[in-house]
């Protein structure tokens, strides 16, 4: 198949540091490649790819030090240049949410949409029956549930390059880690109650936004004067393996309808369990009992800390090869072009 991939401009593919979407479009796209398939990258140019890449800004949004920029006018030149070539493409997948759609309603057979984020926004329904003619990938189930009516082609969970993470088989560094982004909604002020009370210190490997600098100085600092917490900031791929690895269990203790988790396949990646909070896609990703714990309030967490502890972790890094490896992800994908098109015929879908 000849494929486009159609990513945000917003980071790098992969990311040099935090990035979720851009990061599986990475993983996404050097998998179909390594299956046989055609793949041009739609990205920006500071993104490292076996793919061909189309560059469509100098570099990544979020680390130009240019103060006075436009990701609106940067993501509609990327668009209309990939309008431009469409007829080169059997599939063009995007993952810039819905911004596409009044460009391309003509061919939107052709197109796969998937959506990374949140959908219980105001706005987003009547915009979405806008364009009921895009086929639509979620990528958990629980993600879609308000926008129950729309065009859904398929439920495609995230997946990992298997080699990219080292399986740690003992948790070398006695902690419990905290891995992502500082934000209200992802409660590290209740992974930090939750590490108190199980007598273990965290480490939080976390970046912080604009938008959330003063949640963090205001919420979080204060809590940091404790000696058993550690705020290390932004970590990259590179480091990943170790922090994750060394770690007792990773905690995850959401506070909104998270629409799949990244951070809990790495963690299991390198064979640590999860502990995370019953909410938004975790019933889906966390096996209760093999890879993790899933609780409800910080007392069933800070008890769980000693129950994973013990789970066998050669078995945790299984689960992950068997659900959320990076093929894994391709292939359903690889699926999915095929059964969403079937109008344009085998011989149109052909391996390249």
């Amino acid at each position: 198949m000849r494929i486009a991939q159609i990513a945000p401009l917003y980071e790098a593919v992969p990311p040099k540091l935090y990035g979720g979407t851009e990061r599986i479009v990475a993983c996404l796209t050097e998998a179909l490649v390594e299956l046989g398939h055609d793949v041009t990258l739609f990205a920006s140019g500071d993104s490292d790819t076996i793919a061909t890449l189309a560059p469509q800004r100098d570099q990544a949004i979020r680390l130009d030090p240019e103060p006075l920029k436009s990701d609106l006018a940067a993501h509609l030149s990327m668009l209309h240049e990939v309008r431009r070539r469409s007829s080169e493409f059997d599939v063009i997948h995007f993952h810039v949410d819905l911004l596409q759609f009044p460009l391309f309603g003509d061919i939107a057979a052709r197109t796969v949409t998937t959506l990374h984020g949140r959908l219980d926004l105001k706005d987003l329904p009547e915009a979405y029956r806008c364009w009921p003619q895009f086929p639509l990938v979620s990528i958990s189930d629980h993600q879609r549930r308000p926008l129950r009516f729309g065009n859904w082609a398929g439920t495609v969970h995230h997946g990992l390059p298997a080699e990219r993470y080292a399986f740690s088989p003992r948790a070398n560094g006695g902690y419990l880690a905290f891995l992502g982004r500082i934000s209200p909604e992802k409660r590290p002020d209740r992974a930090i109650a939750i590490a108190r009370a199980a007598g273990l210190p965290l480490k939080i490997a976390a970046k912080v936004d604009n938008a959330d600098a003063a949640y963090f100085r205001e919420q979080i600092e204060p809590l940091l004067a404790d000696p058993s917490i550690e705020f290390i900031g932004e970590i990259g791929d590179d480091e990943k393996s170790r922090f994750l690895g060394d770690a007792v269990a990773l905690l995850f203790p959401i506070d909104w309808p998270e629409p799949f988790g990244l951070v809990m396949i790495e963690a299991m990646a390198c064979g640590t369990p999860v502990i995370a909070w019953r909410c938004g896609s975790v019933p889906e990703v966390v096996d209760d009992g093999l890879t993790g714990r899933i609780v409800n309030s910080e007392a069933e967490a800070a008890a769980a800390v000693a129950e994973v502890a013990g789970y066998d972790r050669a078995a945790i890094r299984a689960t992950f090869e068997r659900r959320f490896s990076a093929r894994i992800m391709a292939l359903n994908y690889e699926a999915l072009y095929r059964r969403v098109q079937p109008a344009r015929g085998v011989e149109a879908l052909r391996l390249a």
